[in-house]
């Protein structure tokens, strides 16, 4: 008998000792959303192209300058600081590729 449970033994440790399936690496990295895809507003990507000319520029608070620009034709909304920001920035923005004319709506204000 105890032969018996001696090999029943050891055939029981010698199916444990399979070599188990393949196991997959676990990934850590998360998929990356894909933002949905939206037609291209010419509009709005050329409003983007003057915003950065502005805060290029230099001698420029663009962050007290909006835009909007309607086929080619840019209007910039906001304060100045002086008359010669004021004319710098709608200079900068008519040399923007795509701008055919702005219109200048910018306020002068001391101390803007």
């Amino acid at each position: 008998m105890p032969k018996l449970l001696l090999a029943a033994l050891l055939l029981s440790l010698a199916a444990c000792k399979e070599a188990p399936p393949p196991v997959q690496a676990a990934t850590t990295a998360k998929p990356q959303a894909q933002a949905p895809s939206r037609p291209v507003d010419p509009n709005e990507e050329l409003s983007i192209r003057v915003r950065r000319a502005l805060e290029e520029a230099g001698k420029i608070d663009a962050a007290a300058i909006d835009i909007s620009a309607t086929d080619g034709v840019v209007t910039l909304f906001g304060t100045a600081g002086t008359k010669d920001e004021r004319e710098r920035a709608a200079q900068v923005a008519a040399k923007v590729d795509g701008v055919k004319s702005v219109e200048n709506k910018l306020v002068v204000v001391r101390g803007s």
